[in-house]
């Protein structure tokens, strides 16, 4: 895994990067994602949708990342759906890599410091993830990272103009 490969929180200034690499990658990530308004490919749009996940951060309900190569932002890494309670402890990881830094070990990187995150900072004990049925790269970044599929959910999410299963990953933390 490469070395040079970071993760924080994700801010403001973030935004034009982001959207540079969304527009880039629109098409190529066209099959893995919902389709997002057109905003969504504007450093406005990202900023807004930034300020966003800052607010669910303070709230405790998310911490959303960038995930970096040296000191250029490459990616996203968020932990969603945060349930800190005691009985509950968990969250769901999820990310993307742009293209122009894919298959050089950065999202199984991110998602290992995101893994140490969870459980040193959120105190979380469960880790879960989704991916699509057919994205395999995606399924070898969990494998890699110590989570297991524990089961499929059907028509859970609409893609590429079809409802389409998951498959649902976790691993547990420790204590």
């Amino acid at each position: 895994m490469p070395s040079s490969t970071r993760i924080r929180l994700i801010e403001p200034a973030d935004a034009a990067p982001i959207a540079a690499h969304r527009v880039r990658d629109a098409e190529a990530f066209r099959p893995w994602e919902p389709a997002q308004p057109d905003d969504f490919f504007t450093a406005q749009g990202q900023a807004e949708r930034i300020e966003g996940l800052l607010a669910g951060y303070r709230a405790g309900t998310v911490w959303p990342g960038v995930v970096l190569a040296g000191d250029e932002v490459i990616g996203q890494i968020t932990v969603g759906g945060i349930l800190p309670q005691p009985h509950l402890r968990r969250g769901s990881v999820g990310y993307w890599i742009a293209s122009v830094a894919q298959n050089r070990g950065h999202a199984g990187n991110a998602v290992g410091l995101a893994l140490r995150v969870m459980r040193e900072e959120l105190n979380l004990h469960r880790a879960e993830a989704s991916t699509n049925l057919e994205n395999l790269p995606s399924q070898r970044v969990l494998r890699r990272n110590g989570f297991t599929p524990y089961g499929v959910a059907h028509a859970a999410i609409f893609l590429d103009g079809s409802w389409r299963d998951g498959l649902l990953w976790e691993r547990i933390l420790g204590d």
